[in-house]
């Protein structure tokens, strides 16, 4: 049983630290393992296997329990006040000497909406908007689509209504493995009464296994494959007039622009059969109501914004919105990715999605925190490590890990390298071993406070126990910051103050209570004076009131990387016992028992040209660097492509990978990158 120098774990309902889907989660005494309870989202108390185990993480061997400090190139114990006081001296000599600006700020998706909205409050009291969170590598482009076509880049619907759509088009995700209960528990019952799936992704995975047609799309081609279902779909008539007149602009110059698409051209570029783009088009025409998945399949490219406006042109022409079994939904990642965004943790917006270059915004929020925020947008995540020693002279990383999640990570470990670094966490993890400073910080299972699922629920997470030895709390580490970095009254009486400020500047969270959400939720948007939040989004008009939508022109833009002849094309992503960078699960006995190395899936023909067999060791290597891994062979990957997941600190995959940026959202290409493979001695 996981226990502490603070006492035992006392068991409360609290909600499960991994994906974003949000199941509720307690503490078992009896076996010392994660049990669900009866939560808005697990009804009935199923967890997939990261749930059962989060509970071994918390003393996992290299848990930090004291601060830390750099002296003469080693990290060396020290006390609280030495290790704030480094902080407030190098941050304060970078302020004077280079500005507000050279200071960058990561917040987490893994911890709490209170944690993260103070955490960017100070930021940006200091004078940076230099905020940003790993919402960057994974669905930022998600994000700006929808929120130029539609207003608002979250869910359109929740998982309790997607059980009436008639059929699930789902793209570049894997919901099956990412979000178990979600596939299981809802879609997984819909498909078992007669709903169908069309999978778009290059690999037939758990998700593949349940779907009617699969279209094996070549990693870097889906707007190929969605201009031509939408050329199909409009050629043959079967858009939805009626939504397409009512509720949509634009329509004409969007038919002008596919008149130059062939089909069939199209299907040879993505490397599927014509008749599998005419087949999944004649299905998503022809479904009274069509629910559509986006994951990062779709958003990881240089293109990833344009890849998501294609996906929501088909719901636009087909009228598949605003109403149940419908919508856009993109399946979150972290916890708490969701809300991490929604409390400013990004350097263009406030709280609530709100511009922090609209001059009545500003004032708006230098009435309610009494300063006016910086008024330029700040850079994001990768924007702001490459700029290391140059615009950013110092980093605060809060329980992120770039060192492992960040493309052509050779490249990041250089730049953390110039600057002042602090890292506020639980492990040593790998960003930690550049640290300057290290803050000890605080697990899921010893705090309270709040999380922001994937269809916008927010939940309650309960502390079970202190944190160990001379470890503290986030929000006292961050409150601690802010006191000595700036003038601010910071004496709030816990979270729960804190999450009323942020309801009291957020207008998409002014309904919002801790009594309200009690052992429940409460969804957003929920406005000041409404009776609940708001579940299905864009019914009679959408987000922000408008009655009409605008198609987006896209086309295809080739991936950043050249492949030449005898590459393979690498592309990343997930599987069920991991998550993210791996610090958490990679801890934890239980997962590394089921799933403890990764393997790069080459498919049979590729490897028969090669001379690699199964259970080979292969180098994996480009301009960037290398990595060796076992091979698993196997057919499930499409042919000309290989499949690695980001899990592993070893081998590293992002030793690999681009750091080609989509121009809008700034997302990196993670899910195209030209490597060479071969057997190694």
């Amino acid at each position: 049983m996981a226990t502490s120098s603070d006492g035992e774990l006392e068991p409360k309902k609290s909600i499960c630290p991994f994906c974003g889907v949000g199941c509720g989660l307690t503490y078992n005494e009896d076996n010392g393992k994660g049990t669900g309870w009866e939560a808005p989202v697990n009804t009935r108390g199923e967890l997939c296997p990261k749930g059962a185990a989060a509970f071994e993480m918390l003393d996992a061997d290299d848990r930090i329990t004291q601060p830390m400090v750099r002296e003469n190139g080693h990290l060396v114990t020290a006390s609280w006040e030495e290790a704030m006081d480094r902080v407030a001296e190098n941050f304060g000599e970078i302020v004077e000497e280079h500005g507000p600006e050279a200071l960058g700020f990561f917040a987490s998706s893994n911890c709490t909406n209170e944690e993260n909205y103070l955490f960017q409050k100070i930021a940006r009291k200091i004078g940076s908007n230099t905020i940003d969170n790993c919402a960057r590598m994974c669905h930022a482009s998600t994000v700006a689509a929808m929120g130029k076509q539609l207003n608002v880049g979250a869910m359109t619907n929740t998982t309790d209504d997607l059980g009436e759509a008639d059929l699930f088009l789902v793209c570049g995700a894997n919901p099956a493995e990412q979000h178990p209960v979600i596939f299981n528990s809802y879609l997984g019952a819909a498909l078992r009464d007669g709903t169908e799936m069309v999978h778009i992704d290059p690999r037939e995975n758990q998700t593949t296994q349940q779907a009617d047609l699969h279209v094996g799309v070549t990693p870097g081609y889906d707007i190929p494959v969605l201009n031509a279902m939408a050329k199909v779909i409009i050629e043959e008539e079967l858009h939805d007039e009626e939504f397409v007149a009512e509720r949509t602009e634009g329509f004409e110059a969007f038919e002008e622009h596919l008149a130059d698409v062939d089909v069939a051209e199209n299907a040879e570029l993505a490397g599927v059969p014509e008749e599998n783009i005419r087949e999944a088009a004649h299905k998503v025409a022809e479904a009274d109501r069509v629910a559509s998945f986006t994951g990062m399949g779709m958003s990881q490219h240089k293109y990833g914004t344009d890849n998501v406006h294609a996906l929501i042109n088909l719901v636009l022409l087909t009228g598949n919105i605003g109403k149940p079994g419908t919508g856009v939904n993109p399946l979150r990642g972290q916890n708490n990715v969701q809300g991490a965004a929604d409390v400013g943790a990004s350097p263009s917006s406030l709280p609530g999605y709100q511009s922090v270059e609209d001059p009545e915004v500003r004032a708006d929020f230098e009435e309610a925190w009494g300063f006016e925020p910086p008024a330029e947008p700040g850079l994001t995540e990768v924007e702001a490590s490459h700029a290391a020693g140059d615009e950013i002279q110092g980093l605060y990383v809060f329980a992120e890990n770039p060192a492992v999640t960040e493309p052509h990570s050779d490249r990041i470990h250089e730049d953390l390298q110039e600057v002042f670094l602090v890292v506020q966490d639980l492990f040593m993890t790998e960003t930690a071993e550049y640290a300057d400073v290290i803050l000890p910080g605080s697990a899921w299972a010893e705090k309270s406070g709040t999380y922001t699922n994937t269809d916008r629920r927010l939940q309650r997470v309960r502390q079970m126990r202190s944190p160990p030895e001379d470890a503290r709390s986030d929000l006292e580490i961050i409150s601690e910051f802010g006191r000595r970095m700036t003038d601010l009254e910071i004496d709030y009486d816990g979270p729960e103050a804190v999450f009323e400020e942020l309801a009291s500047v957020s207008p998409i969270y002014a309904g919002i209570t801790y009594d309200g959400i009690g052992e429940s939720y409460q969804r957003w948007p929920f406005f000041e004076g409404a009776e609940s939040g708001v579940d299905i989004l864009h019914e009679d008009e959408f987000y922000g009131g408008e009655k009409t939508a605008p198609f987006a022109l896209v086309e295809h833009i080739s991936p950043g990387d050249d492949v030449e002849e005898g590459e393979l094309v690498l592309t990343t992503g997930r599987v069920m016992q991991h998550f993210n960078s791996g610090a958490l699960s990679r801890r934890t006995e239980t997962l590394m028992r089921m799933r403890g190395e990764d393997v790069l899936e080459m498919h049979p023909t590729d490897a028969e040209e090669r001379g690699i067999e199964d259970g080979d060791w292969v180098r994996v290597e480009n301009e960037r660097g290398e990595v060796e891994v076992e091979v698993a062979v196997t057919p499930a990957i499409a042919e000309g492509t290989v499949f690695m997941t980001f899990h592993y600190a070893d081998p590293l995959v992002n030793r690999l990978t681009g750091d080609y940026l989509d121009p809008v959202a700034k997302i990196p290409e993670y899910k195209h990158s030209a490597v060479s493979v071969s057997k190694t001695e």
